[in-house]
């Protein structure tokens, strides 16, 4: 702990009262601040002690689209904070009668800390959506309506995960002992093969945008037609320039696993498809997305041969990199008949990538505390001296 409060005080960060939308938009100071005290959290909780620093107060969440592992991160670290979850289903709310986002915003945050959104099916609106959120509360507490303003964290859009690639992050970190350690190794961001199509594009996006400003070797890889958005791609070529790594794009997932010391094969559909999945989600046309659907998949059925299997991962560095996925992973034998991973590969990854999972919570607890409390090393030292047991223990 002490070194890990050195470390964390030694961060230059303007984090509070601010949201967390895109890594990109943080400095690397922050970044590294978050995931430093993400581990300390983790660190205290497993030690038995209490990390409730609010007497009360809320935290919203509003997903937007299905979620296990970022839905129960997100009310486990509210939870662990002190604050009491809320879900905002839209079909129960006034949402369904039309009440604007404006509205919705203000009258959800009378006392509450911070919202949390995943709004990840809408391209170009996703992130979009969670900007305006952002403005209508900044207003309502500008005018007086709002006692505080409540921090808006990105659970996941259509641009980016950040809770996601920050635990992944932190993931690399441990597995290779810092954060400058990072620096050369060779990762390969995959797809892969997937029974299902309009998985979002946000985690290969928020790989691409986070890990070449660590100075990786960061390889995208995807059959021709499976494109992201473009700026994304832009902006992760800059960053590698400019963290003196480097960034690449192919076609072929044997040339992406050729040394790579980290791999993450995961499945998502090409931009265009989900350009034209949210036209067809807006106009309400069921059978339209039938065809796109049928469309979709059989342009995925023609490269049923990228897969992650025993053969690409002797490919890697010393045949021995580190698997990673956000999951759930389509495990080919398991989970479907023909998925993204063999069976034999994942079972061998599959608690690193619980443990990969388990870092979640504890980002978005880093995250709230950073926007809600303006000396993040001083709140969690606190935390330290006080040393309050958790109830039961």
């Amino acid at each position: 702990m002490e070194r890990l409060l050195d470390e964390l005080a030694g961060y230059r960060t303007d984090l509070h009262g601010k949201d967390f939308l895109w890594t990109w938009e943080k400095t690397l100071d922050e970044i590294r601040a978050v995931a430093v005290a993400a581990e300390a959290l983790q660190h205290l909780h497993r030690s038995g002690q209490s990390l409730r620093l609010f007497d009360s107060g809320l935290a919203i969440s509003i997903f937007r689209d299905q979620s296990t592992r970022t839905r129960f991160s997100f009310a486990s670290a509210a939870n662990l904070l002190g604050l009491a979850v809320a879900d905002l289903d839209e079909e129960k709310s006034q949402v369904s009668h039309g009440e604007t986002v404006r509205e919705t915003a203000n009258m959800i945050s009378f006392l509450t800390e911070v919202i949390g959104i995943r709004d990840d099916k809408f391209i170009r609106e996703g992130n979009a959506y969670m900007r305006e959120v952002a403005q209508a509360v900044q207003e309502g507490y500008d005018q007086g309506v709002l006692p505080q303003r409540p921090t808006i964290v990105n659970l996941q859009c259509d641009v980016d995960h950040p809770t996601q690639t920050m635990a992944d992050l932190l993931h690399l970190k441990r597995h290779f002992g810092s954060f400058e350690a990072l620096r050369g190794k060779r990762l390969a961001m995959t797809w892969a093969y997937s029974p299902s199509y309009g998985k979002p594009l946000s985690v290969p996006q928020g790989i691409i945008g986070l890990m070449t400003r660590f100075g990786m070797e960061v390889t995208l890889a995807y059959p021709e037609g499976y494109d992201l958005l473009p700026e994304v791609v832009d902006l992760a070529g800059r960053q590698a320039q400019e963290s003196g790594g480097s960034f690449r794009v192919v076609h072929s997932m044997d040339e992406a696993f050729d040394g790579a010391h980290v791999v993450y094969p995961k499945s998502w559909a090409p931009f265009q498809v989900m350009e034209r999945r949210t036209e067809l989600l807006h106009r309400g046309d069921r059978e339209g997305l039938k065809d796109l659907e049928k469309e979709a998949l059989a342009q995925n059925a023609r490269h049923t041969d990228w897969e992650c299997d025993e053969a690409r991962m002797a490919r890697t560095a010393g045949g021995e990199a580190l698997y990673m996925h956000c999951l759930p992973a389509d495990i080919s034998g398991v989970s479907c008949r023909q998925g993204e991973v063999s069976a034999s590969v994942f079972e061998k990854a599959r608690l690193a990538t619980y443990r990969e999972a388990g870092y979640k919570p504890f980002v978005i607890a880093a995250m709230i505390l950073a926007a809600r409390f303006p000396d993040l090393a001083g709140t969690i030292g606190g935390m330290v001296a006080r040393n309050r047991a958790r109830v039961g223990l």
